[in-house]
């Protein structure tokens, strides 16, 4: 993927990834309190999870999860829970504004169930890590005039945009695709039948993405503080 898109995506491309840029920061001043490794920003912290998970294979995020200072932030498999994991997980700034919205997002030091986006963040900052220096990365680095640009995304805004209730945002049936896509301003996708949600997702947010990707609003959050921005990113579609 990292090197489609930084030699064969067509020029001026919105990108929306459904990961985590980065892990919570602010709330303690520190991604890693404890821990004197802990990076200061969160292209630093790329660089951490790749350096360590270098010979992992397929950009897997396994031996930083293992990391014996990093284990103890992260909720794991098999009842492991590091000793400065609490409740739900440590929540970004962004995430605290999605819950606002009416959202339920999961702390990205969770890494167990189906709902968790922990483990796809941290092999995502690897990615990330890899196109950081040919792609503007929104709003680590600021959003371009011109060119492509790669945002978070988060599913779900896409879903209650296009009218879908909060606790049905997973699409599972063609014609309800379809329907959502209409209400977008999108022509039908024309599948008969079942599909599978992660297809469903991808195509719902890329149509949200082109509805949406010109409204100033959505690029300048009110909360959203460049101390914020440069340490634990944001979510596009995020107020």
């Amino acid at each position: 993927m990292a090197a489609w898109l930084t030699s064969d995506m067509p020029s001026d491309t919105l990108v929306g990834l459904d990961l985590g840029q980065s892990l919570p920061f602010v709330d303690r001043g520190a991604f890693f309190p404890g821990w004197e490794r802990s990076p200061p920003d969160a292209r630093a912290l790329w660089r951490l999870v790749d350096a360590l998970c270098a010979r992992d294979p397929h950009l897997a995020a396994c031996s930083f999860v293992d990391h014996a200072d990093a284990a103890e932030h992260f909720r794991r498999h098999g009842g492991r829970k590091g000793r400065w994991f609490e409740g739900r997980g440590r929540l970004r700034a962004t995430e605290q504004a999605q819950r606002l919205q009416g959202l339920n997002p999961y702390s990205n030091l969770n890494l167990v169930g189906a709902a968790q986006v922990g483990k796809s963040s941290l092999t995502g900052m690897r990615v990330l890590h890899r196109i950081g220096a040919e792609l503007p990365i929104w709003p680590i680095d600021p959003a371009p005039r011109s060119g492509s640009c790669v945002v978070e995304i988060y599913t779900s805004i896409a879903a209650i945009a296009a009218g879908r209730t909060k606790g049905r945002t997973k699409i599972r049936d063609g014609a309800a695709l379809d329907s959502a896509l209409a209400a977008l301003g999108s022509e039908p996708f024309g599948h008969d039948g079942p599909i599978d949600d992660h297809r469903s997702d991808a195509l719902l947010t890329a149509a949200w993405l082109r509805a949406h990707a010109r409204r100033a609003e959505l690029w300048n959050p009110p909360t959203l503080t460049p101390d914020i921005a440069r340490t634990e990113g944001w979510t596009f579609g995020v107020t």
